[in-house]
C-alpha cells in the first residue's frame, strides 16, 4: 500500500506549484461540467471550455502532445455544442430535450472513431518533430513505432470525441461512450503520473451513470407528454 502511495505521489515532487494548482482547477471544472451535462444545463459548455483550455497548457508542458491537440478539439466541440444548444433552448432558457441516437448517427460515430484514431496515431508518428519544438529537421527520426499506451490513448480519444459529438446533439447514447472512456482513463492517468486527473475520471464515471439514468427518465417523460 505504501509503495502505491509513493508511486502516485512521486510525480508531483517534480511538478511546480502552479501546475498542481492548474491541474486541480481543471479537474474541478471538468467535474462541474459533467454535473451540468446530466442536468442538461447549457453551463456545461463554459465550464468545459475552462477545463479543457487549462488541460491544453498542462498536457503540452507534460510532453503529452496527443492529448494537447485533442483538448484543442474538445474546446472547439464545446463551443460548437454551446451554439447548438443555444438554438434549442426551452422556455426556461436552461434545459433542452434529449433523444436516442439513430442508426445513421451510429454510422457517423464509426467514421468519427476511425478518423480520430488515425489522427492521434499520426500525431505520435511525428513525435520527434513535436518534442523538438516542431523542428522539421527531426523528420527523419519519425517512425511507425507505437507503444500500447499510444493505441490506448488513440482509442480513448476517439471514444471521448464521439461522446462529445453525441452530447452536442443531445443524444442519450453519449453517456455510454463517456462511461467506457472513463473506465479506461482512470488507470491510464495513474500510469502517466496524473493522479489528480484520475480522480476527476472516477467522479466523472459516477456522474456519467447518474446522467445516463437522468436522461433516460427525461426522454420517457417527454414521450408521455407527447402521447
Amino acid at each position: 500500500m505504501n509503495d502505491f502511495i509513493d508511486y502516485i505521489i512521486l510525480p508531483y515532487k517534480t511538478y511546480s506549484t502552479l501546475n498542481i494548482i492548474l491541474e486541480t482547477i481543471a479537474t474541478l471544472f471538468g467535474i462541474i461540467s459533467v454535473y451540468y451535462t446530466y442536468k442538461r444545463n447549457i453551463l456545461v459548455y463554459p465550464t468545459t471550455i475552462i477545463s479543457t483550455f487549462i488541460f491544453i497548457y498542462l498536457f503540452f508542458n507534460w510532453g503529452l502532445y496527443g492529448e494537447t491537440i485533442i483538448n484543442v478539439y474538445y474546446t472547439s466541440m464545446a463551443i460548437y455544442g454551446w451554439v447548438l444548444w443555444q438554438k434549442n433552448l426551452e422556455e426556461d432558457h436552461r434545459h433542452v430535450d434529449v433523444s436516442w441516437a439513430s442508426r445513421k448517427e451510429y454510422i457517423y460515430t464509426i467514421l468519427l472513431f476511425v478518423l480520430s484514431f488515425l489522427f492521434v496515431l499520426m500525431i505520435y508518428y511525428f513525435r520527434p518533430v513535436i518534442q523538438n519544438g516542431f523542428d522539421v529537421g527531426f523528420i527523419d527520426q519519425c517512425r511507425f513505432h507505437y507503444t500500447k499506451i499510444d493505441f490506448i490513448d488513440a482509442s480513448t480519444t476517439a471514444i471521448f470525441l464521439i461522446g462529445m459529438w453525441m452530447m452536442a446533439r443531445r443524444k442519450i447514447d453519449n453517456w455510454f461512450f463517456w462511461i467506457i472512456g472513463d473506465l479506461i482513463m482512470i488507470p491510464l492517468m495513474i500510469y502517466k503520473g496524473a493522479v489528480i486527473t484520475s480522480v476527476q475520471y472516477i467522479v466523472l464515471l459516477i456522474l456519467s451513470f447518474i446522467g445516463l439514468i437522468d436522461w433516460i427518465k427525461s426522454a420517457r417523460n417527454s414521450q408521455k407528454i407527447v402521447s
